[in-house]
């Protein structure tokens, strides 16, 4: 029996950096005193290249629609190559910055029951500013020359995600119709752009510490007017920012209010802010909530002493996958664990045709996992009925030395004293 209960941001080019006595254009612009902070919103030059990382594949994809080759990273779940299992998709700016701890926040989730696994494509850089800037903007350097020239070319960037990467992902990646979006800063921006211009293109945004201040919080503006005329829009959108005083803590602020007076029906959404973290720690515990937020409600009710699952019978169960499927898109199994976990509640509940159920349940929709032949033949067992018992036990043994289940042992010796019993029975019957 087994019961299982520094980011990379916009590239404008090469930085230099000269002493004032009096706040520069950028410094009016933004607001972020200090030559640090000023790298950590404009220049990805200062970062080193996240170094590589186990599960991740590295696509090289050339651009029509840019105009140059990008380079993609691309996380798969645990065991995916072994598997047939299609996934959601989370597309991130900043790719190789946060793909690391991101997989790694997915991975804790879903294993805990909060979230589905997902497959993580990240988008390096190559002109950040260019890429999540929605406008141009023609603020300049004391010297008179445009201080972001390439800036406004959000919306290529989203043609290029939409028309060239979308596809390929889908076409090498066995995945779910379900998307989301996250980007951080000038890419939370941009998340929030794309969420107002694409709405349709991802069901979920996840924007981190955005930089709304951008052109005179145009998109913030832009927004109020999106909300005035959308009556419905079925999408889930996290926003978030650390400790920030200052113009983009405001356009924040300006953001949120457009957000709470909304009234579009199916829109959920959350703005949370981290008083303990700066623009750049924010990022980690943003995405956790943040996926928090887009899965709210995938896990079922339980007891908060015991852990026990409160809607513990089959149908309540099932009904639960069922309304998350219709949430999410795509048909959403009950997850192996968790019906295991299910029939043994409902076993020990003195509810064995209800366990029972269960535990059929579960063969039925993995028929490739030992474990649900094992805990089957155990509730067989504990029933009287051996003869069923035995040859699931043992159909538990061969599926386990197939697939080198660490329980191996264990269906081994279940399956040995279930027919150790069969045998003595058998001879109590002969006169």
């Amino acid at each position: 029996m087994t019961i299982h209960s520094a980011f990379v941001l916009p590239n404008a080019g090469r930085v230099r950096l000269r002493a004032h006595t009096k706040r520069t254009t950028f410094a009016r612009f933004v607001a972020f005193p200090g030559a640090f902070l000023f790298l950590l919103l404009f220049s990805s030059t200062v970062f080193a290249q996240a170094p590589a990382i186990p599960g991740v594949t590295t696509l090289r994809l050339k651009s029509d629609v840019l105009g140059e080759e990008r380079t993609i990273l691309v996380r798969t779940p645990a065991g995916y190559e072994a598997g047939n299992q299609r996934y959601p998709v989370l597309y991130m700016t900043d790719g190789d910055g946060h793909i690391g701890h991101t997989g790694a926040t997915i991975e804790f989730l879903s294993r805990n029951g909060r979230m589905s696994e997902l497959i993580v494509v990240g988008i390096t850089n190559t002109d950040r500013t260019r890429d999540l800037s929605p406008t141009h903007v023609k603020t300049t350097n004391p010297d008179g020359k445009l201080q972001f020239p390439t800036s406004g070319g959000g919306d290529k960037f989203l043609k290029f995600i939409e028309t060239e990467l979308i596809p390929e992902i889908e076409k090498r990646y066995r995945v779910q119709p379900y998307r989301v979006l996250a980007g951080h800063s000038l890419g939370g921006l941009f998340a929030v752009h794309a969420m107002l211009s694409r709405p349709e293109l991802f069901n979920s945004y996840i924007a981190v510490s955005p930089a709304l201040q951008w052109d005179n919080q145009a998109t913030v503006k832009r927004a109020e007017d999106f909300f005035k005329t959308r009556k419905e829009l079925d999408r889930t959108l996290y926003v978030s920012l650390g400790h920030e005083p200052g113009p983009i803590e405001d356009a924040f602020h300006q953001f949120k209010q457009v957000l709470t007076k909304n009234q579009t029906k199916g829109f959920e959404w959350e703005a949370q802010e981290m008083t303990d973290e700066d623009h750049g720690s924010v990022v980690l515990q943003s995405h956790y909530f943040g996926l928090r937020k887009v899965y709210n409600g995938w896990q079922l009710p339980r007891d908060p002493d015991t852990g026990a699952v409160t809607a513990a019978d089959l149908k309540g169960v099932e009904e639960h996958y069922k309304k998350l499927s219709t949430k999410f898109g795509f048909e959403i199994p009950v997850p192996e664990p968790l019906m295991n976990q299910v029939g043994y509640q409902l076993l020990f509940a003195q509810k064995p045709d209800e366990a029972i159920a269960a535990f059929k349940t579960n063969v039925e929709r993995y028929p490739a996992s030992a474990n649900v032949y094992d805990s089957l033949a155990e509730a067989y067992e504990r029933g009287g009925r051996l003869d069923l018992a035995a040859p699931l036990y043992e159909k538990a043994s061969t599926v386990g030395q197939q697939i080198k289940d660490p329980n191996l042992a264990v269906y081994q010796a279940n399956f040995e004293r279930v027919s150790t019993k069969l045998k003595l029975a058998g001879a109590e019957k002969k006169p």
